[in-house]
């Protein structure tokens, strides 16, 4: 049987992943819900929303045999419109970032929790090949123990979409460093101590921190993040490396994986030199999804617990120059 499933909100900028749910045979879409008439007349031109039902918010979260839903509203209506979906009981997938309230989404996880719900975040690596395969060779010890990771999250914004990194005061970080702040906290655990370098860098009047550089504390690492919104070419030089005392694993770019691997000593189908990994072309969200259905089918149990979804907010939070209380 299918899984039945809605999307909240068409605002957010990732919002036409829906067209994955569309796609997969685990998931039936019943339908959508976008209170704001002028972003669902924009929405029914894209292919991704053709055809579908549109709701109000009353009845897809009234419905009792809806199991999930989309959260993709704005930024500042994800937290509200999330603790309104686990107090339905559904299960959700919470588009990035989790807002700007900490103790908020601390309330909106321990909900989940109670109900054993889940909440899947829209962090668009996660099930990365590349990084899929690095997480595994850390698990086996063949990388070592991990000093230092650096990664790079960023593009070219021009001068209308800077408006959106505005609005929020974490700018860069905030909105594009989320993904990649989830990977760190994935390889390394929680940090230390967080350092956040905000800059506005581009020649305009705006306000926006465009330029933004984390430093991530451990006992016997750290970590460097990167987000700008005025890098040439930023999707080709997207990267995240990590070396270890064993090897190091560097995958750039992240959209269209590639490895380079250099290992200390030969491992079961990888030479002792450094050499290229090529991957599978990589579709963001489609194994989320299916991740995702298996997790609520009682397939398996999520690998990203709620506890590190809350880290990953806290440190993106102090990465962002933000408070967290």
């Amino acid at each position: 049987m299918k899984i039945k499933y809605g999307q909240i909100g068409v605002q957010h900028a990732h919002a036409n992943k829906i067209r994955v749910y569309r796609k997969s045979e685990r998931y039936e879409v019943v339908g959508i819900v976008e209170p704001d008439p002028r972003a669902r007349v924009a929405a029914e031109r894209d292919a991704s929303f053709e055809g579908l039902p549109w709701l109000t918010e009353e009845q897809l979260l009234n419905r009792s045999d809806v199991q999930v839903i989309g959260v993709e509203t704005e930024v500042k209506d994800l937290l509200s419109t999330a603790e309104k979906c686990i107090a339905a009981d559904k299960h959700i997938h919470l588009d990035k970032p989790a807002g700007d309230s900490l103790p908020h989404f601390k309330r909106i996880l321990d909900a989940a929790s109670q109900k054993h719900l889940a909440v899947q975040m829209g962090y668009m690596y996660r099930y990365n090949p590349a990084v899929i395969l690095m997480r595994d060779w850390l698990r086996r010890g063949w990388l070592g123990d991990p000093f230092e990771v650096h990664t790079v999250m960023s593009k070219l914004v021009n001068h209308s979409g800077r408006a959106g990194f505005e609005a929020y005061a974490g700018g860069a970080m905030f909105e594009l460093g989320c993904h990649i702040i989830d990977l760190v906290v994935g390889v390394l655990g929680t940090p230390d101590k967080v350092h956040a370098f905000p800059r506005h860098s581009a020649n305009t009047d705006d306000r926006c921190l465009d330029n933004m550089l984390s430093v991530f504390e451990y006992a016997k690492a750290t970590a460097t993040v990167r987000s700008s919104i005025n890098e040439i070419d930023g999707f080709a030089r997207r990267q995240f490396t990590l070396c270890g005392s064993d090897g190091t694993f560097h995958i750039q770019p992240l959209d269209d994986p590639k490895a380079m691997i250099a290992l200390r000593r030969e491992r079961p189908g990888h030479p002792k030199k450094t050499h290229e990994q090529r991957f599978e072309e990589f579709t963001r969200y489609e194994a989320d999804a299916e991740d995702l259905a298996r997790i609520v089918s009682h397939e398996k149990d999520s690998e990203f617990s709620y506890e590190h979804d809350f880290q990953v907010q806290r440190a993106l939070l102090l990465a962002s120059g933000l408070p967290i209380k």
